[in-house]
């Protein structure tokens, strides 16, 4: 396991040396909590794509009747070339 005595990660912060050490102390207590896990035999572990035993929620893809543009814009205030009109929203 590298530890991160040096600053190479951290050269694009503009960090005062102090919080630079204390940083540095910090991240190496976080991978040394980490490396744990490297000793745990996960070799007949399936990967675990979902937490929930969920299949496929969505529903049925099935074609409807479609309603005429005709049929659409006779209830339309304004209406221009099939298209609605609405009031501008921007300038």
């Amino acid at each position: 396991m590298r530890k991160f005595t040096d600053y190479e990660s951290m050269v694009m912060l503009d960090l005062t040396e102090d919080e630079r050490v204390r940083l540095t102390e910090r991240f190496n207590s976080v991978v040394s909590e980490f490396a744990v896990l490297d000793d745990i035999d996960v070799s007949g572990v399936l990967p675990l794509v979902s937490v929930l035993d969920l299949q496929n929620v969505l529903r049925e893809d099935v074609a409807e009747k479609v309603i005429s543009r005709n049929e659409l814009l006779k209830n339309a205030p304004e209406q221009n070339d099939g298209y609605f009109m609405v009031p501008a929203t921007m300038d």
